[in-house]
């Protein structure tokens, strides 16, 4: 019997007990889909981190204040101003290899609106080097430039979805919209870079629903609470050669002791974030490819118990066989070919289930989910490998039955 004859006789035996052969690629059909629907799942969550890392970016620090209660703070501002320019001037001339430090403000904002229409936004005093630091986009106008900082000028940069909330349609440049009792003009329009999220504990906003104004307008325009610190945060960007954990311990050192000793602000450093990332999300795949690895070996040893059963069932056949010439490795390789096409068969379906439930998972839950090319090759070669593995024994014993005691076997 040659190989092609061989395939065709072990298709036909697993078609004659359909739903035998179904539950016998339950396990395999289970186990692929999990690891897919897994690896999927957390190849999503990379990508999305990665999007959010960028944003934040991978050669910078970030000092940040930190919320306090009203009586701490009472305490805190006796020896420290908080996060101030005066951190980012130090910072700047203090800290070798700092290209950039640039200042962010946060304003509270309770009214935003335009003569035809009113918006909810997040509304930030930035550096006219925001847009180096952070690569933003204008799609229309221009950013902030220095000359706007310096006259502490009310004008604006808003994002795609403020500008949609706010002027439907109709131009924006040169439209007027109103911050709580302050009008600003509207000289720029943001490139949309995506949505935002939280990545490790770090709201990251989106440019679509943000509302740029010069940080020296956002200092002198608005009023902020007593207590509070001047700034929400100082964006340090450092040079490509420089390490990130290095500079950021230099920073809180020098930090520490410009507010005295007092811990009212913190640092972020994204490379930091994702090394920790990276880290959860390798466990997480080790964990969830576990969990897979024993839905496929229970998957194997199914195949294994029911060629076993076949075996026995086909006895007399094999028996018949073997009286006409079949040579031991033909009737061994043709329980294997059958054990190697459940494994794959159930492979195949198992690839199709988990790319459904990582469909699902995405329309559900609304988390990104990511089929690669990588999980389906995996998760099909160990489904293949187990199926194997699973009818060597089966197919040996087959192979070495003898010939008259299995013609005699009822």
């Amino acid at each position: 019997m040659n190989l092609r004859e061989a395939v065709v006789s072990a298709l036909s035996n697993l078609a004659a007990h359909k739903l035998r052969s179904l539950l016998t690629m339950l396990g395999m059909i289970f186990g692929v889909g999990a690891v897919i629907a897994m690896l999927s799942i957390g190849a999503g969550a990379e990508r999305q981190a990665m999007e959010l890392i960028d944003r934040m970016g991978l050669r910078n620090v970030l000092v940040r204040d930190v919320d306090m209660s009203e009586d701490e703070l009472n305490e805190i501002r006796r020896n420290s101003l908080g996060v101030s320019l005066r951190d980012a001037n130090v910072i700047s001339d203090g800290i070798p290899g700092v290209e950039l430090a640039v200042p962010r403000v946060k304003i509270e904002s309770y009214k935003i609106m335009s003569v035809d229409g009113r918006t909810a936004a997040s509304v930030l005093g930035v550096s006219w080097r925001q847009r180096e630091l952070s690569d933003l986009g204008v799609a229309e106008g221009r950013f902030i430039d220095p000359l706007d900082e310096d006259r502490h000028a009310q004008v604006a940069v808003v994002g795609v979805g403020v500008r949609r909330d706010l002027f439907g349609v109709g131009p924006a440049l040169g439209g007027q919209l109103k911050i709580n009792d302050v009008w600003f003009e509207v000289i720029g329009v943001l490139e949309d870079l995506g949505g935002g999220g939280q990545f490790q504990g770090v709201d990251i906003g989106t440019t679509a629903t943000e509302i740029y104004i010069p940080v020296t307008t956002a200092v002198r325009k608005f009023d902020r609470a007593p207590l509070r610190a001047p700034l929400d945060e100082i964006v340090i960007q450092l040079e490509p050669d420089r390490s990130t954990q290095a500079s950021a311990v230099a920073i809180r050192r020098l930090l520490d002791r410009i507010h005295g000793g007092e811990n009212d602000f913190e640092l972020v450093v994204p490379e930091a974030l994702l090394d920790q990332s990276r880290a959860t999300q390798r466990l997480f795949n080790v964990v969830m490819g576990c969990i897979a690895g024993i839905s496929l070996l229970v998957g194997g040893i199914g195949i294994t118990n029911i060629m076993l059963a076949t075996v026995l069932e086909r006895t007399r056949e094999i028996g018949i066989r073997r009286a006409v010439g079949a040579r031991r490795k033909e009737i061994r390789d043709q329980f294997m070919i059958e054990a190697f096409a459940i494994s794959l068969m159930g492979g195949l379906a198992g690839v199709a289930m988990g790319v459904v439930i990582a469909r699902l998972v995405a329309a559900s839950a609304g988390w990104e989910t990511v089929v690669t090319a990588s999980s389906i090759l995996l998760s099909t070669s160990v489904s293949m490998a187990a199926g194997l593995v699973s009818g060597i024994y089966p197919a040996t014993r087959a192979s070495q039955l003898d010939p008259i005691e299995a013609l005699r076997y009822e």
